[in-house]
């Protein structure tokens, strides 16, 4: 095989994660029959649209619907309307969509289907206020939880509790049609009720879990958040729910599988991937120094795999902002890892989100390689301050080290690659 750089590998793994995800691949061999009905399309998230656009090219039958997805995200669609709203923070077309994908599935029957796509981001793009909340409450709580440290689970039960169309609503609207959610999972363990905080499945969450997620986080609810959850006004829909009777669930991509087409690139440029899972959650700082540890260990004893090999892992860190910098929990993981590091030889790293953003930049990722330190030394950049600062995205545009991808048009979280070489590889495999 004709040696490549490293950075190249890298890329190639983190291509392959997102292809693996793509709706082109994922939703033909999940499509329903068709029904004696008819066939009503909706959804939310990154990858919504271009699901859509995928449904329509491969049904030959009737269908109409609305789905919802980040600005940037749409594809051309014929039948079933886009709308396109704002992402991680919910604006008017957020409501807007909301309303629009709530109206297409009023007065069905039981001959009809209602075809539900979800993925990663459909929180905040699919955003319906509960009842006497405002889309203002809905803002301020949402960027409260993006700074509060707290854990994909933590801020979506809290957001269902507040929601008109999550935590299984969305699915009780449907009843009595026949519903079939196809999902692009973007979360640790693929828990479908956080996967777009669950609009078409049950809910084993209460209003009182999600005060005490506020509680812990100190967490300022508005007046009409704090009432709503008191008052049990809230609740979502359980599990068991008699509305639910004909809603089914079905995982097209996941992060795992994601992590796999990595793997199987790495074999082909004979290095040994480890998986070391799908879920992995923390402190985006705390996982880098644990994950360069790991490294130096491959390195050092050949455990948990000798070296040439390639640590991959999935999931999604948290960044608890105590700066005003420019940052995303995968651009924050790769400078800590960096520091971890400190100039170790033969390491190498791409973090990324599989969206192509990470944070509120439209940037998905970097690598980091030995001399990252150094050459940010040359430049007069101070990593620390800049990690103090939460100020990684700023770090790695000087360096010229970003991952630029565009809207991959799918979301199967975030995406950790850490290369270790033996001591002669060099900068190529």
């Amino acid at each position: 095989m004709t040696p490549i750089s490293l950075g190249t590998l890298l890329r190639r793994m983190f291509d392959a994660a997102i292809a693996s995800a793509q709706p082109d691949i994922c939703i033909p061999p999940h499509l329903p029959a068709p029904p004696r009905g008819r066939l009503i399309v909706v959804g939310a998230g990154k990858a919504s649209a271009e699901m859509a656009r995928v449904v329509e090219a491969h049904w030959l039958g009737p269908l109409s619907g609305v789905v919802v997805t980040r600005y940037g995200y749409g594809a051309p669609c014929e039948r079933i309307e886009i709308v396109e709203a704002a992402h991680p923070t919910p604006d008017e077309n957020s409501v807007e969509g909301a309303r629009r994908v709530l109206a297409a599935v009023q007065n069905l029957t039981e001959d009809d289907l209602v075809l539900c796509l979800i993925s990663g981001g459909g929180s905040a793009l699919m955003c319906l206020p509960g009842e006497g909340l405002t889309l203002g409450d809905k803002q301020a709580v949402n960027r409260a939880l993006l700074a509060s440290g707290a854990t994909i689970t933590e801020m979506n039960c809290l957001r269902r509790h507040l929601s008109g169309i999550k935590g299984g609503r969305l699915a009780a609207a449907c009843h009595p049609a026949r519903l079939l959610t196809l999902v692009i999972s973007d979360v640790p363990g693929d828990h479908l009720i956080d996967i777009a905080s669950g609009p078409t499945v049950g809910d084993p969450t209460t209003c009182a879990d999600a005060l005490e997620i506020a509680r812990r986080y100190a967490i300022d609810l508005p007046p009409a958040a704090h009432a709503l959850l008191e008052s049990g006004a809230g609740e979502s829909v359980k599990p068991g729910d008699p509305r639910l009777a004909r809603a089914m669930t079905q995982l097209i991509a996941t992060p795992w599988k994601a992590l796999e087409a990595a793997a199987d690139v790495a074999r082909a440029a004979g290095v040994t991937p480890d998986i070391l899972g799908d879920r992995i959650e923390g402190e985006a700082r705390e996982v880098a120094r644990a994950l360069g540890a790991m490294a130096c260990s491959c390195a050092d004893h050949g455990a948990p795999a000798p070296a040439p090999c390639v640590l991959l892992s999935g999931g999604e860190t948290t960044v608890t902002v105590r700066g005003g910098g420019r940052g995303g929990r995968n651009v924050e993981f790769l400078l800590a890892l960096a520091i971890a590091l400190d100039g170790r030889a033969n390491v190498y790293a791409l973090a990324g989100d599989t969206d192509g953003v990470d944070g509120a930049e439209e940037v998905a990722g970097a690598i980091i390689s030995p001399d990252t330190l150094s050459r940010a030394r040359k430049l007069s950049i101070n990593a620390r301050d800049m990690l103090a600062n939460n100020d990684a995205h700023p770090f790695f545009a000087m360096l010229g080290d970003q991952v630029i991808t565009g809207p991959t048009r799918t979301n199967v979280n975030d995406f950790r690659a850490i290369l270790v070489l033996t001591a002669v590889a060099g900068d190529r495999v």
